[in-house]
Formats: structure tokens, C-alpha cells, sequence
């Protein structure tokens, strides 16, 4: 029988939010999947976008190939955690797929989420 256990996401410190420096490919690291083959991580991820401006914000799901790797979104100004990944999952691999980010600006936006982590 398959157990859950909630995570941070692998690039927060302690939970905290990860600002979002990159403003290219590859984007700064949100989070490193599993290396087990048979593990999956459902993904949470929110959008906060700090300008007075909104910021077109790009998350790379476990690869940089457009457009099956990427998800776009606009995150409007002065907004606080919009949801940019419902629950979506990846799933473990020799080479961990790794979830990035980046946006418009650098330094605007930051990501908040968790991993429940599926084994």
C-alpha cells in the first residue's frame, strides 16, 4: 500500500518562499523529484507577485522543451499565491526530473508549495 507524506518543496529553505532570480532557461530550482522509479511527487506550487506590474511567470515541469515541458502564466500585480500547479505530477526516475521557474523580471516573484510524496 502506497503512503503519502507531505514535503517541503527541495528548493525552499525551511519551508520559506523561493524567489525567483532566473529570467531564462533553466530556471531556478522549485524542486528535485524522486530517483525511484515507482515514487511519484504531486506538486503545490503558488505565485506571488510583488510588483506593481504583472510578470509573466514560466515553470519548467521536469524539462525545458516547449511547449510540453512548460507552463505558463501571468501573475497579476501585487498578488499573493495564485495557484500555478494544482496537484500536478511527476514521477521518479534514474535522473530526478527537477521543476524550475523563471519570470519576466527577476526578483519579483516568489513560489510557495509542498510535495506530498508518494511511495
Amino acid at each position: 500500500m502506497a503512503t503519502f507524506t507531505k514535503e517541503i518543496l527541495t528548493g525552499s529553505t525551511d519551508g520559506r518562499a523561493i524567489l525567483v532570480v532566473a529570467t531564462a532557461t533553466p530556471g531556478t530550482t522549485l524542486h528535485t523529484g524522486p530517483s525511484t522509479a515507482a515514487d511519484i511527487d504531486e506538486i503545490w506550487l503558488y505565485a506571488q507577485n510583488t510588483s506593481t506590474s504583472a510578470i509573466k511567470l514560466t515553470i519548467e515541469w521536469g524539462g525545458v522543451t516547449a511547449p510540453n515541458d512548460l507552463i505558463e502564466v501571468s501573475i497579476p500585480p501585487e498578488s499573493g499565491l495564485v495557484l500555478v500547479a494544482p496537484g500536478i505530477l511527476i514521477k521518479g526516475n534514474a535522473t530526478p526530473l527537477i521543476v524550475r521557474a523563471f519570470a519576466g523580471s527577476a526578483n519579483l516573484i516568489t513560489i510557495h508549495g509542498f510535495v506530498n510524496s508518494i511511495v
